[in-house]
C-alpha cells in the first residue's frame, strides 16, 4: 500500500492536477486495447489529427459488427469517438463535414446507451456544425424518434432560419414530418 501510495504522490507532483491523471489513465488503458488497433489511433494523434482520418478509422471499425447487436463493439466504438472528439479541437474544424459526421455519429451511438447523453451530444453538433443540414436533420430524427414531434419541427424550423445547407434535404425532411413519416429522410435522401 505504501509503495501505491508512493507511486500515486509521485504522479500526482508530476501532472500537478487530478485532471491529467485521470487523461493519463485513460489514454494508458485506451492504448492498451489492441484488439482496436490502438497503434492507428497513435498514429493519427500523433501525425496528421485531422477529421478524414479518424472518420475513416472509425468508419473501418464500425464495419467490425453491429452495435446495435455487440454491446462490446458498441463500447468501443463509443470510446473511440469520444476520443476523436476530445482530440479535435471545435474551434478550427467546425466547418470540415468530417468533422460534423464524426459528432453526429457520437451522438447516433449514444443514443443506442443512454438518450440524455445523446441529446447533448446533438446540441453539441448542432452548436458547433451547425451550416450543415445533415447535422440538424440527424438530431431531429433522434427527437422524432423520441416521440417528441414538436421538437422535431422546431428543429428543422431553426436550420432553415441559420441557412444551413443543402437547404433541399431540410425542406425533405420536414414534408416528410408533415406527412407523418417516422424517417425523416430515406437512404436514398440521405
Amino acid at each position: 500500500i505504501t509503495s501505491i501510495m508512493n507511486r500515486v504522490r509521485n504522479l500526482k507532483s508530476k501532472y500537478r492536477n487530478e485532471e491529467n491523471i485521470t487523461d493519463e489513465f485513460n489514454y494508458t488503458k485506451i492504448s492498451a486495447d489492441t484488439t482496436d488497433n490502438s497503434g492507428t489511433v497513435n498514429q493519427i494523434m500523433m501525425t496528421t489529427n485531422n477529421p478524414e482520418d479518424w472518420l475513416c478509422f472509425l468508419l473501418k471499425l464500425e464495419k467490425k459488427g453491429v452495435p446495435q447487436m455487440d454491446v462490446s463493439l458498441l463500447n468501443r466504438l463509443i470510446g473511440r469517438y469520444s476520443q476523436a472528439v476530445t482530440a479535435l479541437p471545435a474551434e478550427k474544424y467546425s466547418q470540415d463535414e468530417s468533422y460534423a459526421r464524426i459528432l453526429v455519429r457520437f451522438a447516433e451511438l449514444k443514443a443506442l446507451q443512454d438518450p440524455e447523453e445523446a441529446r447533448d451530444q446533438f446540441h453539441l453538433a448542432r452548436l458547433n456544425c451547425k451550416k450543415f443540414a445533415f447535422v440538424h436533420v440527424a438530431f431531429a430524427q433522434f427527437e422524432l424518434s423520441q416521440e417528441n414531434e414538436k421538437k422535431c419541427k422546431q428543429i428543422l424550423q431553426k436550420a432553415v432560419e441559420c441557412s444551413a445547407v443543402p437547404l433541399e434535404l431540410l425542406e425533405t425532411a420536414l414534408q416528410n414530418l408533415h406527412l407523418k413519416k417516422k424517417q425523416l429522410l430515406s437512404d436514398e435522401e440521405k
